[in-house]
């Protein structure tokens, strides 16, 4: 199949992160298998979701060294978008293919698949692999599985490039996210009864202001990196619950927050200044109310920051096939960090841009998938004896 036959097929699975990426995962390892290609699947916990890595061997059969292509198979919910065609079903007009997930990010893994019996017919000297991982949109929690068994099996790529929509210009980093859930636990009581209680809305709301003062701080006083559209370390609170009534004092006060730190901060220590917060000065507050009083801090998603070199072999090889040497770095984040903690040098290049990703009307150009045909294909060839 073609990239835009290939495209047509992965949108039309509904493999939103809530949802199961199986029926995708397991139509792409049976084509493979007819292709002559073994791939492996790497489950989660339930075993309703699947990451796929395969490996097109060598001329001589080896499958030590050589260039991971990788893609994650999820996508973002459409509830709520005002779509003006079905997201699951690829719409072509004016040079643009409409659908969810085609820029983020199956155009390419449509273009990577498309490209396998050409790939095969190549005399390489070293291999090429394919990883596809799920659940990336919910923190990439799909690719730290995938790459425990790749750790297991021994398999070490020298190389790896993420697809992840960025126009085709090198991307050579990104920052890390890190997203914690904070359950605050207080006191009810009637609310003419103010002192009986211990408000968890209030004393969340202290929290909550605390991190934008972290925040605040990281901005008027760095880090910074020039490179980046936002060039500090953010931190900021998304999503909030608590209370049941308007006459009660609230029991209990949920909410999330995240950081997006520059790669070369450790999130451990900007963690380590909200439970010290927690801690020293919160805690002891509502323990003065109400001595059971606690606060509950669970780490969620997390990926790491991205910081490519540039003398990697994998660097150079993409800046000389896209002639790109721009410096470019992203603040949204990827599964790169992961690969690259694993020892694999990453750098992230892909169709499409991120400014179309994620929204109503989701598009990929034609000749964006053209350009990444185009790349991949000298990747491949790059690998030849």
């Amino acid at each position: 199949m073609d990239t835009r036959r290939w495209l047509e097929t992965l949108i039309a699975f509904d493999t939103t992160s809530r949802n199961s990426n199986l029926a995708l995962i397991e139509t792409v390892r049976d084509w493979l298998k007819g292709q002559g290609v073994q791939a492996w699947l790497a489950h989660n916990p339930d075993r309703s979701k699947a990451n796929l890595f395969a490996t097109l061997p060598a001329q001589d059969g080896g499958e030590q060294g050589g260039i991971v292509l990788s893609g994650h198979t999820d996508v973002v919910p459409v509830d709520g978008q005002a779509w003006t065609s079905d997201p699951f079903a690829l719409r072509e007009s004016e040079g643009l293919l409409y659908g969810r997930g085609s820029c983020d990010m199956k155009g390419f893994i449509a273009a990577a698949l498309a490209l396998v019996p050409e790939f095969l017919s190549m005399p390489r000297r070293k291999p090429l692999h394919l990883a596809f991982s799920y659940d990336e949109e919910v923190g990439c929690a799909g690719a730290p599985v995938m790459l425990a068994d790749l750790r297991e099996r021994g398999i070490r790529p020298e190389g790896c490039i993420v697809g992840e929509p960025t126009g085709m210009q090198v991307v050579v980093a990104h920052k890390g996210i890190n997203v914690y859930r904070c359950r605050v636990h207080g006191k009810a009581a009637h609310s003419s009864l103010t002192p009986q209680g211990c408000n968890a809305i209030e004393h969340a709301a202290r929290l909550i202001c605390h991190i934008r003062d972290v925040a605040d701080a990281f901005k008027a006083k760095g880090p910074y990196d020039g490179h980046y559209d936002v060039p500090f370390s953010t931190m900021t609170t998304n999503l909030i619950r608590g209370g049941i009534a308007v006459n009660t004092i609230p029991e209990a006060c949920e909410f999330t927050y995240e950081f997006r730190n520059l790669p070369g901060l450790a999130p451990d220590g900007i963690q380590r200044e909200v439970q010290r917060y927690v801690d020293d000065v919160l805690l002891p507050r509502m323990r003065a109310e109400f001595p059971e009083a606690r606060i509950e801090l669970e780490s969620g998603a997390a990926a790491p920051g991205l910081e490519a070199s540039e003398q990697a072999a994998i660097t150079q090889l993409v800046r000389a096939l896209t002639r790109d040497t721009a410096t470019r770095k992203v603040a949204y984040a990827t599964e790169a960090g992961l690969f690259q903690g694993l020892g694999i040098p990453t750098v992230v290049c892909g169709p499409g841009h991120i400014a179309q990703a994620h929204k109503a009307d989701e598009f990929v150009a034609m000749d964006q998938l053209a350009a990444c045909e185009r790349f991949l294909r000298r990747v491949g060839q790059s690998l030849q004896a």
